[in-house]
């Protein structure tokens, strides 16, 4: 008992000093993460441009939205739901860039010479900022581009009539698509690389010797030591599909024809060009509630085969 009297003061002091070492990183949080968070839902049932406070309208943003209540006779928003189906088609990219991250982390967890230098080659395109991915890129699909000489040679393009990749409405979302997945292999390679090498080799060892062919090492070994990793890199990936915005805003604009015109970027429009900042934090809301509702569909999956 009087041990235990003795340590009390001593995990209190332990407890506020650990505390005082998180509150300036807490209080940042605070203000850059939780204030915009609770501000902007407050702001999804106004009515606010800027200029006069915000007028509380309720339901009013998302009664537009859906097109229901008073707004029900023009039916529901047709570019923001529009946004949000491109939004969606982006999220094919998820499962081919956690395939090919899986590969490039298998093909660089080796112990050969330069090895360092492709790891760090598959990772400069991920420090690389979009206005310089967005440039070039922009050169690359150009009609008299290297990726149109290429696909011309391949004769999947027609050569007397060139045209950018990015100005065609059938392949400018797959063309910022690609960027997407070029830009984001090495980030995910990365985080894929950590989970093999926090896998025990022995097991890997003792499956070969019992005569398993690498696939089934790979299946049933590798694969289920990396089911955490999958689980955080395909939340990740998910999450910034739904939200993707830089690569539409640097690369295309929403164009051509709204062909590459997203949810996010339906609300940057709303607030920055219409300044209906009520009616944008609405939409946000409502691009938020899809990301939950894919990230919770994704846990299931990737922890359903850990269950079985």
């Amino acid at each position: 008992m009087n041990l235990g009297g003795q340590r009390n003061p001593r995990w209190a002091r332990t407890l506020l000093i650990a505390y005082g070492f998180m509150l300036p990183l807490l209080g940042v949080k605070a203000v850059y993460t939780f204030w915009p968070i609770l501000f902007g839902t407050y702001l999804a049932f106004t009515e606010y441009n800027l200029i006069s406070p915000p007028r509380w309208v309720g339901l009013r943003n998302f009664e537009e939205l859906f097109g229901v209540g008073a707004f029900g006779g023009r039916g529901p928003d047709r570019d923001f739901w529009y946004g949000l189906i491109n939004s969606l088609k982006y999220v094919l990219v998820v499962p081919l860039i956690q395939i090919l991250s899986i590969g490039l982390a298998m093909l660089v967890n080796r112990q050969i010479p330069l090895i360092g230098l492709f790891r760090t080659a598959y990772y400069v395109p991920v420090v690389t900022s979009f206005a310089v991915v967005g440039l070039m890129w922009g050169w690359m699909y150009n009609a008299f581009g290297p990726v149109n000489f290429i696909l011309t040679r391949l004769h999947l393009l027609n050569p007397e009539n060139p045209s950018s990749l990015l100005s065609n409405p059938a392949t400018a979302l797959l063309a910022v698509m690609f960027v997407t997945l070029w830009k984001g292999l090495g980030y995910y390679m990365v985080l894929y690389l950590a989970g093999l090498q926090s896998i025990d080799r022995s097991l890997e060892e003792a499956a070969l010797m019992d005569g398993a062919s690498r696939w089934q090492v790979f299946r049933h070994v590798t694969l289920p030591g990396l089911r955490p990793t999958i689980l955080v890199c395909s939340l990740l990936s998910t999450i910034s599909a739904i939200k993707v915005f830089d690569e539409i805003f640097v690369m295309t604009g929403g164009g051509p024809a709204g062909s590459t015109y997203t949810a996010m970027f339906f609300v940057y429009s709303a607030a920055f060009q219409n300044f209906r900042y009520g009616y944008a934090a609405a939409a946000g809301l409502v691009v938020a509630g899809v990301s939950l509702g894919l990230g919770l569909l994704n846990f299931r999956l990737t922890r359903g085969g850990q269950a079985s």
